[in-house]
């Protein structure tokens, strides 16, 4: 053993000094030595597809609109320089949040951007479109009754197309982190991102040390432009991983893309191979025969210049092939792209028009441009490896994970993963939520036990223990991972509560807000244990807050329910309990409030029917039959009320048993 470590540290001793790592400049860099070239590409669509909101970059971008699916009115609002996205009315408490960003260049659509104190970034609910000329509208997955409002927050992967890399610390940028981002921000995606950093370039005077796409060959120059621009679905499926042990933000360009990520699609023949969504353009161009058959010299840039803006002439790209094809119907300096790569509406974002890339000798039928619904649903069936054709050597288990990560594929997904016998605990973790999923809480808890190294299997652990009646062993978990998740510090606080520690479980709840002010499922929580507490003016201030911000929320609207109902103020309380029911019709809570709302309120048959509504789920619901059998006593359903009473007294919960008891007494 010491000869070995003597050998070492000899070998180390003689090694050479490691080469230099190229670094991310200032972009701004570049524009000494290539001014032209900046200048064109500054007008681009990725140049501009990530800016701060300012009067110029907002000019026109203001108005109004009421969504037809939840009655509420957005718009987009100018105050004093600054820019907000308001929502009001439909029972919504007024809200508002500050556009501090714009995501897309506006050639096809702009997404408003919010961030919150601790550096996280929201999409807004309403979004921008060029079609007709700039119009308003939902932006994707917002357009129904419940839509998620000011609260969907920004992955790494979305700001990994949309923008430079942000200086993410190392480490932070794992695709399962919680991802927050640095206060100075790129503004747009900048040379680096096809010419690899730029440190070693400028150190050299611009002699070597940097990437050129152009020579890289086929494949590699291809990918250069994929990393962006290949996106199989926007549905679940997944539609892409990255590797094992890379960051968010790792790929170098001129590096093999499947080193970085690999991309699934729907399995062959199962309805989807005619997809055409927003993202679909190298993944539609791959489908072409042109691109086939050229055997790798069709790229991107063969129609596209990177540098520049403006039309494409995509009729002298293809006369280098098909220059026998003028004459006829085919007239020297026709568009082709009309015709082959026709125009079309996307399935994923309804408000979009774009370029088909799958060049076809005759467009498909009907009209392509038609208004269309947006598209929902979920994917059942095999998770197809589509890039890179050959799966790489050791991805089999990133394969297996792909078939369970979004539940895509469970049953054969589990089977393959768990007989890899990995040791990664990202392929635990994977594992971990698969078994959850399908309901095997046993072989989840081992699981994420395996997992544990990742904050977010620390989470999902105490959730886990929490809830299987565990919460003394959920503590110490959830108080490992807790300084860097607010996820994790509102798991904390519902073990605390579960554990009997109301003070410990208000400081977590409270933890939870703090470390991010949109999140009021931790803020509906806190009003209940508020409640428990006997404080009804705090429990009441936590719940409109949490209201304010998800105004669907029926848990939230349940517990003010109750903040009401001790008040005495048994109208509001009816009335907040029947429109939590609107939202959740099977929310056994409400129902039981309602009856016994309705129950002091001397509604007799009403509460009767709100007790049953809860015995339908939980036959053995004590307060439920409690609640019942003094119903049917005051209805004259004195058989009834007896039979219902005497099976509320043989409960665990003392306070029912007794009161139960002192009713049958007075049936006697």
């Amino acid at each position: 053993m010491r000869r070995w470590l003597w050998t070492v540290v000899m070998l180390a001793g003689c090694a050479k000094s490691p080469a230099p790592v190229a670094e991310y400049v200032d972009a701004r860099t570049c524009a000494g030595c290539h001014a032209e070239i900046s200048k064109t590409y500054a007008k681009t669509g990725m140049a501009r597809a990530f800016y701060p909101a300012t009067a110029a970059t907002m000019k026109g971008l203001t108005g109004s609109l009421t969504h037809g699916a939840s009655g509420r009115t957005y718009a987009v609002v100018a105050r004093e320089g600054r820019f907000f996205q308001t929502r009001t009315g439909a029972g919504a408490d007024p809200i508002e949040r500050e556009i501090h960003y714009v995501m897309g260049s506006g050639r096809k659509a702009r997404t408003f951007v919010h961030r919150t104190p601790q550096g996280r970034l929201a999409e807004l609910p309403l979004g921008w479109y060029s079609e007709k000329g700039g119009t308003l509208a939902m932006s994707p997955g917002y357009d129904r009754p419940d839509p998620l409002d000011f609260r969907r927050k920004i992955s790494y992967d979305c700001m990994f197309c949309h923008n430079a890399y942000p200086a993410v610390a190392a480490g932070q940028d794992a695709p399962a982190q919680e991802p927050v981002f640095p206060a100075a921000l790129p503004e747009g995606i900048d040379c680096q991102r096809c010419h690899g950093p730029g440190s070693l370039h400028v150190a050299a005077a611009g002699k070597g040390g940097i990437v050129n796409p152009a020579k890289l060959g086929p494949e590699r120059g291809m990918e250069v432009c994929m990393q962006c621009h290949l996106e199989t679905t926007s549905t679940p499926l997944p539609n892409s991983l990255v590797r094992f042990g890379r960051g968010a933000f790792s790929y170098r360009p001129g590096e093999p893309l499947s080193d970085f990520v690999l991309h699934f699609d729907h399995a062959p023949g199962t309805g989807r191979d005619e997809k055409f969504e927003i993202v679909n353009s190298a993944y539609r161009l791959r489908q072409s025969k042109c691109f086939v058959a050229s055997a790798g010299k069709m790229q991107c840039t063969t129609c596209h210049n990177p540098h520049v803006t403006g039309p494409v002439n995509v009729a002298k790209a293809c006369l280098g092939c098909h220059a026998g094809l003028t004459g006829g119907s085919h007239v020297a300096g026709a568009d082709c792209a009309s015709c082959h790569m026709p125009e079309r509406r996307t399935e994923d974002v309804i408000h979009a028009v774009m370029t088909d890339h799958k060049i076809v000798r005759r467009p498909p039928a009907g009209d392509l441009l038609a208004p269309r619904a947006e598209q929902r649903g979920s994917y059942a069936g095999e998770v197809a490896l589509y890039y890179p054709p050959a799966l790489p050597k050791g991805a089999e288990v990133e394969l297996a994970v792909a078939q369970v990560v979004q539940k895509s594929n469970l049953g054969a997904g589990i089977a393959r993963l768990a007989g890899l016998n990995s040791r990664d605990p990202r392929a635990a973790f994977a594992l971990a939520e698969a078994y959850e999923a399908t309901g095997d809480l046993k072989a989840a808890e081992a699981k994420y036990r395996e997992a544990l190294p990742l904050p977010a299997a620390g989470r999902k652990l105490g959730e886990l223990l929490t809830r299987k009646g565990r919460a003394p062993e959920a503590i110490p978990v959830l108080e490992a991972v807790v300084p860097r998740d607010a996820g994790a510090w509102f798991a904390l606080g519902l073990a605390y509560r579960a554990a009997g520690r109301t003070a410990d479980a208000a400081k977590a709840l409270e933890g939870a807000i703090a470390a991010d002010a949109d999140f009021p499922e931790a803020q509906n929580a806190l009003g209940g244990l508020w409640i428990e507490l006997g404080d009804g003016t705090r429990a009441e201030a936590m719940l409109r807050e949490a209201l304010r911000q998800q105004p669907d929320m029926a848990e939230a609207r349940a517990n003010l329910g109750q903040v009401h109902a001790a008040k005495g103020d048994y109208p509001a309380a009816e009335r907040e309990l029947r429109e939590a029911l609107r939202w959740k019709p099977r929310l056994l809570t409400a129902w039981q409030g309602l009856g016994e709302v309705l129950a002091v309120r001397g509604d007799w048959p009403r509460a009767r029917a709100a007790y049953l509504e809860v015995l339908k789920v939980q036959p053995g619901d004590e307060g439920a039959l409690l609640g019942l059998g003094t119903a049917q006593a005051a209805t004259g359903d004195l058989p009834g009320a007896r039979a219902t009473l005497q099976r509320a007294a043989k409960g665990r919960n003392p306070a029912v048993t007794a009161e139960a008891n002192e009713l049958l007494g007075k049936l006697k």
